[in-house]
């Protein structure tokens, strides 16, 4: 598991740096619901909005690991070389999660949603890494990115441009 923190107006490498538009609307809360964006022409990414109605925050998903069947995840992801390929980086891991435009404002926190964010095991606060985020251009530096010490999915450190 790996997820890289965005914030409002203080984070120059947040979508919501320069405000609220049409495109980065759900980033200013509630938290708990999904914003999906589309990026280079290609690929969706996924964050779970995570500060309060108005204030502009979220989590990206970059990376996660398939804890069950596998062959179903690579019916998804023909192309995935390994298992731990299946979900290495945020447009991976949308892909495998048939995670879409239309999933933008989903609440994952509703029962009812077709997106879910569930409770799992409790994880060691020692086993917990933090660096800085991976291919940012501005920020580089804040250490906002979260992963598992020895997950296999966790992507490879790639300094932003400018770093």
């Amino acid at each position: 598991m790996e997820v890289e923190a965005y914030r409002g107006a203080d984070d120059p490498a947040s979508h919501s740096f320069r405000g609220r538009t049409a495109r980065n609307a759900v980033m200013f809360g509630p938290p708990g619901h999904l914003y999906v964006y589309f990026v280079y022409g290609m690929h969706f990414c996924a964050n779970i909005t995570c500060l309060g109605d108005g204030e502009a925050g979220a989590v990206l998903l970059r990376a996660g690991e398939v804890i069950s069947d596998p062959a179903v995840a690579f019916t998804r992801r023909p192309t995935a070389r390994r298992t731990a390929d299946l979900a290495r980086g945020p447009a991976r891991l949308a892909s495998l999660l048939g995670l879409g435009r239309e999933h933008n404002g989903v609440d994952v926190t509703d029962p009812e949603s077709p997106v879910r964010v569930l409770a799992g095991p409790p994880v060691d606060p020692a086993a917990v890494r933090t660096g800085p985020r991976v291919g940012v251009a501005a920020a580089h530096g804040t250490p906002w990115r979260f992963w598992l010490g020895g997950s296999p999915a966790v992507s490879p450190y790639r300094p932003g441009r400018g770093a």
